[in-house]
């Protein structure tokens, strides 16, 4: 029996941090076992210039802990006004290491996204030209759109085109939850790859409904059927170099989650690669766990590889974690899934 695992100290290819005073706990729960992150974009204001990007990174650098090391990658919020030749201009100097697509009202702070896609045809294009991948919130918003069914249709209406149109344009399909969109991946081009999250990996839709509605499961994309659960279990287990972590990590206060309209998101960060390396250890696939998280997101952002290294080591009982943080505005529950893990992080 496997005891304890070496691995390549992972990156986390979708993260939300927040700001002000939730900065120093975000950001040093992921620096403590991460080296890198995407940090996503939905701000309010949303980040949308290259200014913004670089402030919002300051103020992250300014809350890491000294004996902690962590790169934040940047992102733009693209809005219908971007200008292409300041994504250029951010993605050639290294300012930022990709463009975030929300469809307006998909998500949290959202409203300053994408209505007509036929307005960012000049950004794609300048982005597929200069090899900028574009992170994508694969969900139509159509009210008359079933919640469960949003990620097929958003797929074959609006993804599927823009591929068709921008060949060469790299594009990560964010947080996928359905079998359709593994099966989508699977067969795109090398320029087509998949983030999966954590919670995602833990959770189908009973776990989120069935005996009473479980705000701290719920998030956007929505968790699906277990079929689908299956489907990206597969997909990340395979290897592919497809598909990579996005933890998609997103803290909410407690009294914004357990509200009349909770928001969406799930605090993975404080223990995301223990349930990882729990939820590889069933399916037999410890040996994969590094290409998931830690090679494969690099590669395809054409990142180097990190060269320091972290241990995992199982215990002989369950291990245990804070049931929530304690901020300046209040407490934020620590996701907890349906499971124990016995696997903890060396640091």
């Amino acid at each position: 029996m496997i005891k304890e695992i070496e691995i390549v100290r992972p990156d986390d290819w979708h993260l939300h941090l927040r700001d002000e005073d939730l900065l120093p706990f975000t950001v040093n729960e992921t620096a403590k076992s991460f080296a890198r992150a995407i940090i996503m974009p939905n701000l309010v204001p949303p980040i949308t210039r290259l200014i913004d990007a670089e402030n919002y990174k300051r103020r992250i650098m300014k809350a890491l802990k000294p004996n902690l090391s962590f790169i934040p990658l940047m992102t733009l919020y693209l809005t219908e006004e971007t200008d292409p030749e300041e994504v250029k201009q951010g993605y050639t100097s290294g300012q930022i290491s990709a463009v975030k697509l929300y469809p307006a009202g998909a998500t949290t702070n959202s409203q300053s996204g994408v209505r007509n896609y036929e307005k960012i045809k000049p950004i794609l294009e300048i982005m597929a030209e200069i090899g900028c991948p574009l992170c994508i919130h694969g969900e139509v918003t159509d009210r008359n759109i079933d919640i469960f069914d949003r990620e097929k249709v958003f797929i074959d209406t609006v993804l599927d085109k823009i591929r068709t149109d921008n060949p060469a344009l790299k594009v990560i399909m964010e947080h996928i939850t359905t079998k359709e969109a593994v099966d989508y991946i699977f067969a795109g081009n090398e320029n087509l790859a998949a983030t999966v999250t954590t919670h995602h990996l833990s959770l189908n839709r009973n776990d989120l409904l069935s005996g009473g509605i479980r705000p701290h499961f719920y998030c956007l994309p929505v968790v699906k059927r277990e079929v689908h659960r299956l489907a990206l279990l597969e997909a990340v287990i395979s290897g592919s170099p497809k598909f990579f972590l996005g933890t998609d990590s997103a803290p909410h206060l407690d009294h914004d989650k357990e509200s009349s309209c909770g928001c969406a998101g799930c605090f993975t960060a404080p223990n995301t690669l223990e349930l990882l390396a729990h939820i590889f250890e069933e399916q037999k696939a410890l040996n994969k766990l590094e290409l998931f998280t830690s090679i494969n997101g690099a590669k395809f952002y054409g990142k180097n590889i990190n060269t320091d290294k972290i241990r995992i080591v199982k215990k002989d009982e369950p291990t245990l974690f804070p049931k929530k943080i304690k901020t300046p505005s209040g407490e934020i529950t620590i996701f907890k899934p349906n499971f124990e893990t016995k696997w903890q992080v060396q640091v």
